[in-house]
């Protein structure tokens, strides 16, 4: 019987078992993709990475990455992880690992720039792959019957709640006090209901939501509901922050140069996560999001196939 290695780490922490997990099997050649999401269902985490050599000479490798039910095209805390295990390694498929990574994805590629102290890898930077795209504006509430709240407590100004991607699409909204983040709780028919009407936002209508500190607008703390992909919540979701991110430095006509954010999820979980993000603006345009986190190993195993 054939096995295969995998490694799981926590991403988004410095702290073994919190953050948010994710399984990464470094050598997926002898993989099919059925088998990959069978692997991804028996992990259960958020997501799980499977690692292939790379279709262009220039990549690094091309990653695939599973969610329990489906393959997506990008995620953030998946590249971090990712990138913090392959750092591990002096090599990867017969080539030598440097500090800068560039990932083949279906959202396109990804750059990685690995985080280091006193040289050892302690996480990594990626880029969003592509620009902030943004789709409908689902009304407040539906958003609050999808997470269980008063839709009177559904911020509509300064930024009303939109779909909005920089590779994987959510639904973005802002809520007005951190008392009803910590009660929101998801309601599967209302999900449901939101991803019959608004089917641009993935199929599975994933929901973001976040408050701002109020004497900190730059530090957020933020959940994410995904119950229609098997997710009820997610500790960590880089590519929701990332959208985030674009999305408020995009409205912000005002801003120019870096723009930088702490973004606190998983606190209601018992699995504290912090991303950092920064926003690059140029002519009142974003330009540039990058996503930082710091990662823990966890286990190592293998996998009869």
């Amino acid at each position: 019987m054939q096995s295969t290695d995998f490694i799981t780490v926590d991403v988004f922490t410095v702290e073994r078992f919190t953050g948010n997990p994710l399984a990464v099997v470094p050598d997926a050649r002898d993989l099919t993709a059925t088998q990959m999401q069978q692997i991804a269902a028996e992990f259960g985490y958020s997501e799980s990475t499977f690692v292939l050599p790379p279709e262009g000479v220039s990549n690094t490798a091309r990653v695939r990455i599973f969610t329990p039910t489906t393959e997506i095209p990008f995620a953030g805390h998946p590249n971090v992880g990712t990138a913090f295990v392959l750092g591990q390694y002096p090599e990867l498929f017969g080539r030598p690992i440097g500090d800068h990574l560039r990932f083949e994805e279906i959202a396109g590629l990804v750059e990685v720039d690995l985080l280091r102290d006193s040289g050892v890898v302690t996480g990594a930077t990626i880029r969003a792959p592509r620009p902030l795209e943004l789709g409908e504006s689902p009304l407040p509430e539906l958003i609050a019957r999808c997470a269980t709240i008063d839709a009177a407590t559904v911020r509509t100004t300064p930024q009303a709640p939109v779909i909005a991607s920089v590779g994987l699409p959510f639904a973005i909204a802002e809520l007005t006090d951190l008392e009803t983040l910590g009660t929101a709780r998801p309601n599967l028919s209302a999900f449901q209901e939101a991803a019959a009407l608004h089917p641009r936002a993935g199929g599975d209508f994933s929901l973001f939501l976040y408050v701002r500190d109020c004497e900190n607008p730059g530090h957020i703390r933020a959940r994410m509901f995904a119950p229609l992909d098997n997710v009820t919540e997610d500790p960590a979701t880089g590519s929701a922050s990332a959208a985030l991110a674009a999305l408020l430095g995009a409205s912000d006509p005002a801003s120019n140069g870096e723009i930088r954010l702490t973004i606190e999820q998983g606190v209601e979980m018992g699995r504290r996560s912090v991303i950092e993000l920064a926003v690059s603006k140029s002519g009142g345009s974003v330009t540039d999001v990058r996503i930082s986190g710091r990662c823990v190993a966890v286990m190592r195993g293998s996998i009869a196939c």
